[in-house]
């Protein structure tokens, strides 16, 4: 199931590591960085291992069956 996420108001990004936090997929940010560290979260199919990647409007993040879009 796709969710969606809502960037704040004036923001252009989200850093990886937030956002899956944030989206309540992991914890904390430690096991958000261990996720990414492992190669288990993907942004718009690709596998992503850059932690503070900056995730825009209209980018896809997944991380097993978890699915979400930044608007």
């Amino acid at each position: 199931m796709m969710e969606n996420f809502k960037l704040k108001e004036g923001e252009e990004f989200i850093e990886l590591k937030n956002l899956i936090k944030l989206l309540g997929w992991v914890n904390t940010g430690g096991e958000a960085m261990a996720r990414i560290d492992n190669k288990e979260i993907k942004l718009n199919g690709e596998v992503e291992t850059q932690r503070r990647k900056k995730v825009r409007r209209g980018d896809v993040v997944t991380a097993g069956s978890n699915q979400a879009r930044v608007e």
